[in-house]
Protein backbone atom coordinates (compact mmCIF):
# COMPACT_ATOMS: atom_id res chain seq x y z
CA UNK A 1 0.00 0.00 0.00
CA UNK A 2 1.43 3.33 -1.07
CA UNK A 3 1.30 6.60 1.75
CA UNK A 4 0.28 9.49 0.98
CA UNK A 5 3.03 12.14 1.48
CA UNK A 6 1.51 15.42 3.11
CA UNK A 7 3.76 18.53 1.98
CA UNK A 8 2.44 22.60 2.11
CA UNK A 9 3.54 25.18 -0.96
CA UNK A 10 3.27 29.21 -0.62
CA UNK A 11 1.08 31.01 -3.15
CA UNK A 12 0.28 34.79 -3.77
CA UNK A 13 -2.57 36.53 -3.61
CA UNK A 14 -3.70 40.33 -3.79
CA UNK A 15 -3.87 39.65 0.58
CA UNK A 16 -0.69 38.15 0.42
CA UNK A 17 1.03 34.80 1.28
CA UNK A 18 -1.25 31.41 1.54
CA UNK A 19 -0.53 27.76 2.16
CA UNK A 20 -1.50 25.54 0.24
CA UNK A 21 -1.70 21.79 1.25
CA UNK A 22 -0.90 18.50 -1.10
CA UNK A 23 -0.67 14.74 -1.13
CA UNK A 24 1.88 12.63 -3.06
CA UNK A 25 2.20 8.77 -4.05
CA UNK A 26 4.13 6.58 -5.79
CA UNK A 27 7.85 7.63 -7.13
CA UNK A 28 8.72 11.48 -6.68
CA UNK A 29 11.37 11.38 -9.80
CA UNK A 30 8.50 9.89 -11.78
CA UNK A 31 8.49 12.62 -14.64
CA UNK A 32 4.86 11.15 -15.55
CA UNK A 33 2.94 13.28 -13.06
CA UNK A 34 -1.43 13.45 -12.77
CA UNK A 35 -2.75 16.40 -10.83
CA UNK A 36 -6.08 15.89 -9.32
CA UNK A 37 -8.25 18.77 -7.81
CA UNK A 38 -11.11 18.22 -6.36
CA UNK A 39 -15.33 19.06 -6.28
CA UNK A 40 -16.28 22.66 -4.69
CA UNK A 41 -16.69 20.97 -0.88
CA UNK A 42 -14.40 18.45 -1.24
CA UNK A 43 -10.47 17.22 -0.89
CA UNK A 44 -7.59 16.05 -2.30
CA UNK A 45 -8.52 12.75 0.65
CA UNK A 46 -11.16 12.02 -2.25
CA UNK A 47 -8.07 10.24 -4.20
CA UNK A 48 -6.76 7.58 -2.15
CA UNK A 49 -7.87 4.84 -3.88
CA UNK A 50 -7.15 6.19 -7.51
CA UNK A 51 -3.74 6.93 -6.32
CA UNK A 52 -3.05 3.55 -4.43
CA UNK A 53 -3.71 2.04 -8.00
CA UNK A 54 -2.40 4.76 -10.56
CA UNK A 55 0.53 5.37 -8.27
CA UNK A 56 1.98 2.69 -9.20
CA UNK A 57 2.99 3.56 -12.43
CA UNK A 58 2.66 7.57 -12.17
CA UNK A 59 3.62 10.54 -9.68
CA UNK A 60 0.02 11.44 -8.40
CA UNK A 61 -0.29 14.52 -6.50
CA UNK A 62 -3.76 16.06 -5.18
CA UNK A 63 -4.01 19.45 -3.56
CA UNK A 64 -6.76 20.94 -1.11
CA UNK A 65 -7.81 23.93 -3.01
CA UNK A 66 -7.67 27.58 -0.90
CA UNK A 67 -9.98 27.27 1.82
CA UNK A 68 -10.55 23.10 1.76
CA UNK A 69 -9.00 20.73 3.81
CA UNK A 70 -5.36 21.62 5.48
CA UNK A 71 -5.08 24.36 3.08
CA UNK A 72 -5.39 28.29 4.44
CA UNK A 73 -8.70 29.93 4.09
CA UNK A 74 -8.88 33.66 2.37
CA UNK A 75 -9.49 36.66 4.11
CA UNK A 76 -11.88 37.98 0.93
CA UNK A 77 -14.28 35.73 -0.18
CA UNK A 78 -14.31 36.97 -2.93
CA UNK A 79 -11.25 35.30 -4.00
CA UNK A 80 -12.86 32.18 -3.88
CA UNK A 81 -12.82 31.52 -7.71
CA UNK A 82 -10.97 29.97 -10.52
CA UNK A 83 -8.89 32.21 -11.47
CA UNK A 84 -7.32 32.32 -8.02
CA UNK A 85 -7.21 28.79 -7.91
CA UNK A 86 -5.31 28.63 -11.15
CA UNK A 87 -2.76 30.87 -9.51
CA UNK A 88 -2.28 28.15 -6.86
CA UNK A 89 -2.13 25.56 -8.68
CA UNK A 90 0.86 27.49 -11.00
CA UNK A 91 2.55 27.81 -7.48
CA UNK A 92 1.98 23.94 -7.11
CA UNK A 93 3.43 22.82 -10.40
CA UNK A 94 6.05 25.69 -10.27
CA UNK A 95 6.83 23.27 -6.45
CA UNK A 96 6.31 20.40 -8.12
CA UNK A 97 9.62 20.80 -10.87
CA UNK A 98 7.16 19.05 -13.81
CA UNK A 99 8.05 19.98 -17.47
CA UNK A 100 4.36 18.97 -18.28
CA UNK A 101 1.58 17.03 -16.52
CA UNK A 102 -1.84 15.26 -16.56
CA UNK A 103 -4.86 16.77 -15.31
CA UNK A 104 -7.82 15.48 -13.64
CA UNK A 105 -10.27 17.26 -12.33
CA UNK A 106 -13.78 16.88 -10.45
CA UNK A 107 -16.84 19.50 -11.34
CA UNK A 108 -14.67 22.73 -9.91
CA UNK A 109 -11.32 20.83 -9.97
CA UNK A 110 -12.43 20.54 -14.04
CA UNK A 111 -13.29 24.25 -14.38
CA UNK A 112 -9.46 24.94 -13.12
CA UNK A 113 -8.20 22.23 -14.96
CA UNK A 114 -9.92 24.08 -18.18
CA UNK A 115 -8.60 27.54 -17.65
CA UNK A 116 -5.35 26.04 -16.82
CA UNK A 117 -5.28 24.64 -20.23
CA UNK A 118 -6.69 27.25 -21.81
CA UNK A 119 -3.61 29.43 -21.10
CA UNK A 120 -0.68 29.58 -23.65
CA UNK A 121 2.59 27.91 -22.69
CA UNK A 122 1.07 26.14 -20.17
CA UNK A 123 2.37 22.28 -19.00
CA UNK A 124 -0.99 20.34 -19.20
CA UNK A 125 -0.85 17.31 -21.82
CA UNK A 126 -3.81 15.49 -21.18
CA UNK A 127 -6.62 16.89 -19.12
CA UNK A 128 -9.78 14.82 -17.84
CA UNK A 129 -12.72 16.40 -16.76
CA UNK A 130 -14.86 14.47 -14.48
CA UNK A 131 -18.81 15.53 -14.78
CA UNK A 132 -18.16 19.34 -15.95
CA UNK A 133 -18.12 21.23 -18.71
CA UNK A 134 -18.32 25.10 -19.95
CA UNK A 135 -22.44 25.07 -19.94
CA UNK A 136 -23.64 24.19 -15.75
CA UNK A 137 -27.12 23.72 -15.69
CA UNK A 138 -28.92 26.41 -13.38
CA UNK A 139 -30.91 23.57 -11.34
CA UNK A 140 -27.98 21.73 -10.07
CA UNK A 141 -25.70 24.85 -9.00
CA UNK A 142 -28.78 25.63 -7.08
CA UNK A 143 -29.16 22.41 -5.57
CA UNK A 144 -25.24 22.86 -4.19
CA UNK A 145 -26.39 26.53 -3.11
CA UNK A 146 -28.98 24.80 -0.97
CA UNK A 147 -26.08 23.28 1.22
CA UNK A 148 -22.42 24.69 0.22
CA UNK A 149 -21.30 27.22 3.18
CA UNK A 150 -24.35 26.67 5.56
CA UNK A 151 -23.30 26.32 9.00
CA UNK A 152 -24.20 23.30 10.49
CA UNK A 153 -22.63 21.26 13.46
CA UNK A 154 -22.67 17.56 14.63
CA UNK A 155 -22.42 15.74 17.90
CA UNK A 156 -20.76 12.59 16.59
CA UNK A 157 -18.91 11.45 13.93
CA UNK A 158 -22.04 9.39 12.58
CA UNK A 159 -24.57 11.99 12.33
CA UNK A 160 -22.35 13.78 10.54
CA UNK A 161 -21.63 11.20 7.84
CA UNK A 162 -25.44 10.79 7.74
CA UNK A 163 -25.31 14.43 6.50
CA UNK A 164 -22.50 14.23 4.00
CA UNK A 165 -24.15 10.81 2.71
CA UNK A 166 -27.02 12.33 2.62
CA UNK A 167 -26.19 15.26 0.04
CA UNK A 168 -23.87 12.65 -1.23
CA UNK A 169 -26.39 10.64 -2.95
CA UNK A 170 -25.66 11.26 -7.13
CA UNK A 171 -22.45 9.92 -6.53
CA UNK A 172 -24.23 6.44 -7.06
CA UNK A 173 -23.97 2.80 -5.31
CA UNK A 174 -20.82 2.61 -2.78
CA UNK A 175 -20.01 0.04 0.14
CA UNK A 176 -20.13 1.30 3.28
CA UNK A 177 -16.36 1.62 3.76
CA UNK A 178 -16.14 3.78 0.99
CA UNK A 179 -19.13 5.93 1.66
CA UNK A 180 -17.42 6.32 5.43
CA UNK A 181 -14.19 7.19 3.39
CA UNK A 182 -16.14 9.70 1.55
CA UNK A 183 -17.79 11.55 4.51
CA UNK A 184 -14.04 11.34 6.22
CA UNK A 185 -12.20 13.26 3.78
CA UNK A 186 -14.56 16.31 4.09
CA UNK A 187 -15.13 15.96 8.19
CA UNK A 188 -13.37 17.94 11.20
CA UNK A 189 -13.81 17.74 14.74
CA UNK A 190 -13.20 21.08 16.33
CA UNK A 191 -14.90 22.12 19.73
CA UNK A 192 -16.43 18.69 20.46
CA UNK A 193 -18.21 18.85 17.26
CA UNK A 194 -18.21 17.86 13.97
CA UNK A 195 -18.43 20.14 10.51
CA UNK A 196 -18.34 20.03 7.25
CA UNK A 197 -13.50 20.90 6.41
CA UNK A 198 -14.01 23.77 4.16
CA UNK A 199 -14.31 28.02 4.76
CA UNK A 200 -18.01 28.56 4.98
CA UNK A 201 -17.18 31.68 2.95
CA UNK A 202 -16.78 29.40 -0.41
CA UNK A 203 -20.87 29.14 -0.24
CA UNK A 204 -20.91 33.29 -0.64
CA UNK A 205 -21.01 32.90 -4.86
CA UNK A 206 -24.03 31.08 -4.37
CA UNK A 207 -26.16 33.87 -2.47
CA UNK A 208 -26.26 36.20 -5.61
CA UNK A 209 -26.41 33.32 -8.41
CA UNK A 210 -29.13 33.94 -11.22
CA UNK A 211 -29.39 32.20 -14.76
CA UNK A 212 -28.17 35.69 -16.05
CA UNK A 213 -25.26 35.60 -14.34
CA UNK A 214 -24.56 31.69 -14.68
CA UNK A 215 -24.70 32.49 -18.79
CA UNK A 216 -22.31 35.21 -18.21
CA UNK A 217 -19.71 32.91 -16.94
CA UNK A 218 -20.79 30.48 -19.50
CA UNK A 219 -19.58 32.51 -22.20
CA UNK A 220 -16.04 33.16 -20.84
CA UNK A 221 -15.78 28.90 -19.97
CA UNK A 222 -16.62 27.92 -23.86
CA UNK A 223 -14.07 30.77 -24.92
CA UNK A 224 -11.56 28.90 -22.35
CA UNK A 225 -12.71 25.37 -23.41
CA UNK A 226 -12.43 26.20 -27.30
CA UNK A 227 -8.74 27.36 -27.03
CA UNK A 228 -7.56 24.24 -24.84
CA UNK A 229 -5.08 22.55 -27.27
CA UNK A 230 -4.51 19.34 -24.55
CA UNK A 231 -5.59 15.88 -25.41
CA UNK A 232 -8.90 15.74 -23.36
CA UNK A 233 -11.71 13.36 -21.90
CA UNK A 234 -14.84 14.22 -20.97
CA UNK A 235 -16.58 11.55 -18.19
CA UNK A 236 -20.29 11.71 -17.58
CA UNK A 237 -22.23 10.64 -14.86
CA UNK A 238 -25.44 8.93 -16.47
CA UNK A 239 -27.90 11.13 -14.61
CA UNK A 240 -25.86 13.95 -13.61
CA UNK A 241 -28.05 17.08 -13.30
CA UNK A 242 -24.72 19.19 -13.74
CA UNK A 243 -23.74 18.08 -17.16
CA UNK A 244 -26.43 17.61 -19.81
CA UNK A 245 -26.20 15.57 -23.21
CA UNK A 246 -26.67 18.21 -25.44
CA UNK A 247 -23.50 19.84 -23.26
CA UNK A 248 -21.22 17.46 -24.12
CA UNK A 249 -22.16 16.74 -27.77
CA UNK A 250 -21.48 20.48 -27.85
CA UNK A 251 -17.96 19.55 -26.54
CA UNK A 252 -17.23 16.95 -28.99
CA UNK A 253 -17.25 19.00 -31.97
CA UNK A 254 -15.56 22.00 -30.25
CA UNK A 255 -11.93 23.10 -29.14
CA UNK A 256 -10.02 20.16 -27.90
CA UNK A 257 -12.87 17.66 -29.66
CA UNK A 258 -12.45 15.16 -26.41
CA UNK A 259 -13.32 11.47 -26.08
CA UNK A 260 -16.41 11.16 -24.17
CA UNK A 261 -17.23 8.36 -21.42
CA UNK A 262 -20.61 8.07 -20.01
CA UNK A 263 -20.65 5.93 -16.16
CA UNK A 264 -23.77 4.48 -15.54
CA UNK A 265 -26.08 4.86 -12.79
CA UNK A 266 -24.42 7.69 -11.43
CA UNK A 267 -25.13 10.74 -11.14
CA UNK A 268 -22.70 14.29 -10.14
CA UNK A 269 -20.18 12.89 -9.96
CA UNK A 270 -18.35 9.72 -10.48
CA UNK A 271 -15.94 9.42 -7.38
CA UNK A 272 -13.69 6.90 -9.00
CA UNK A 273 -13.14 4.49 -6.10
CA UNK A 274 -14.26 1.57 -8.13
CA UNK A 275 -11.75 -0.19 -10.30
CA UNK A 276 -13.62 -0.18 -13.56
CA UNK A 277 -13.54 4.16 -12.80
CA UNK A 278 -10.53 4.35 -12.30
CA UNK A 279 -9.47 2.05 -15.28
CA UNK A 280 -11.43 4.63 -17.37
CA UNK A 281 -8.14 7.08 -16.27
CA UNK A 282 -5.41 4.44 -16.77
CA UNK A 283 -7.27 3.80 -20.17
CA UNK A 284 -6.38 7.22 -21.19
CA UNK A 285 -3.38 7.94 -20.10
CA UNK A 286 -1.34 5.18 -21.41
Amino acid sequence: MLTARLHTVQWLSPHGLHKLAYREWGDPDNPHVLLCVHGLTRSSADFEAMAQDLGKDLRVVAADMPGRGASDWLPDAALYGVPTYVGACVALVARLNAGTLDWFGTSMGGLIGMAYASLPNNPIRKLILNDVGPSLNFGALQRIGDYVGKPVRFQTLGEARQYIRAISQPFGPHTESQWNELCDSVLVEKNGHWQPHYDPAIGQAFQNLSESTTLLHETALWAAFDAVKADTLVVRGEHSDLLSKQTVAEMSQRGPRPRVIEVHGVGHAPTFMQNEQINIVRDFLF
